[in-house]
């Protein structure tokens, strides 16, 4: 195998393809990227065996063939040479690779070929295509309510599911950890009705999530009940699915929530962010004193003192206490793309109801505390 390709370009593909590639391998072959060269391309896979990513680019191909080297040790190597350096990678067997770029040579140990794992697909039988615009919302707007408890596994990751909203069929992604919600709708796609409900492992969502960042075209996205992949500009990611059932989160919807209180959602993150300096690292708790068009904000704690903020709001309702972590507040009004943001209450132990109130297509559900 021979084939030169320029630094960026093997940089960008090593770089997309090596960080699924796990830092500690109990399979040594799991630990090396997969390069075949063949007519004027050149294609790099990399798998941890839940998910596999595979990039083809056009190079210089002088002799056709594929081998397998450590893939963070590559990436390394490549990043290093100076910009703009043409890189030329041969192996005259399956032992070795040479990678050279100017004076710079550098033999790397390989494994078989054969020993690479090939993911099977399966029958992925639902297809639509995205585009990169409607999947980095979908993904943005509620990955962060993703959980990182291993325990409740089904809940590391991101639901994807077509369902009804007034009579229209929307896709819908939905995240929750148990103590707060997102849910993002957008009319369904031609191809997504009646796919299956699918939960998108996290580090999935983390993976596809960087790679559509430097994309501008539709991604195609097809899957099954166990397996989905995403295909956009020479890139392929192949994943696994989180084997179990998501639970009922129309149930933790509240509907009963009765008092609205809108807010200018930068001024009011601002507000719970300094306030919230002031109370205790781990319950990071922040107290909403409501009435009719005024809020305060306030925290304690023993060591650190107390801390109030007083802000203008519309509000007609009845004089209500409710208390929220504030990091999981902020985490929310980071997601809200107009200057409004509409709290739906109900009282101090009810689940709030948390929207952009320019956009209805995301809802948020914030667990309170006792303050």
């Amino acid at each position: 195998m021979k084939f030169t390709l320029e630094r960026a370009a093997l940089l960008k593909s090593l770089g997309h393809v090596q960080s699924v590639v796990e830092r500690r391998n109990t399979i040594p072959i799991l630990a090396n990227v997969l390069i075949r060269a063949s007519g004027q391309e050149v294609s790099f896979a990399a798998t941890d065996m839940e998910i596999e990513i595979n990039e083809t680019v056009p190079g210089q191909v002088s002799k056709p063939g594929a081998v397998t080297a450590l893939a963070h040790t590559l990436y390394e190597i490549v990043r290093k040479l100076p910009e703009g350096a043409q890189v030329e990678v041969s192996a005259a067997n399956s032992n070795q690779l040479t990678l050279s770029s100017g004076r710079s040579h550098f033999k790397l140990g390989c494994l078989p070929v054969e020993d690479f794992p090939k993911m099977p697909e399966g029958d992925l039988k639902h297809k639509f295509t995205l585009s990169t615009a409607d999947l980095r919302q979908l993904i943005d707007r509620t990955r962060f309510a993703m959980s990182t408890e291993e325990t409740r596994y089904y809940l590391n990751g991101l639901y994807l599911h077509t369902a009804k909203t007034k009579n229209v069929e929307v896709l819908r992604a939905v995240a929750t950890d148990g103590h707060r919600l997102a849910r993002v709708e957008m009319p369904a796609p031609s191809g997504a009705k009646g796919i299956p409900g699918i939960i998108l492992p996290r580090k999935t969502v983390g993976e596809v999530r960087k790679l559509i960042d430097e994309s501008s075209n539709n991604i195609e996205i097809a899957l099954s009940e166990a397996k989905v992949r995403f295909t956009f500009d020479g890139v392929v990611i192949t994943s696994k699915l989180i084997d179990g059932t998501f639970p009922d989160y129309e149930r933790v919807i509240p509907s009963g929530n009765d008092k609205i209180m809108e807010v200018d959602a930068r001024v009011f993150a601002h507000a719970a962010d300094r306030v919230a300096t002031i109370s205790s690292e781990k319950s990071r708790a922040v107290k909403l004193s409501l009435t009719p068009g005024h809020l305060v904000l306030s925290a304690n704690s023993p060591e650190a003192g107390s801390a109030t903020e007083e802000l203008e709001v519309k509000y007609d309702g009845a004089l209500l206490d409710i208390g929220f972590n504030a990091r999981y507040l902020l985490d929310i009004m980071q997601q809200m793309e107009g200057e409004g943001a509409r709290f739906t209450l109900a009282d101090a132990t009810a689940p709030a109801i948390i929207q952009d109130v320019a956009d209805a297509s995301a809802l948020y559900v914030l667990m309170p505390m006792r303050v």
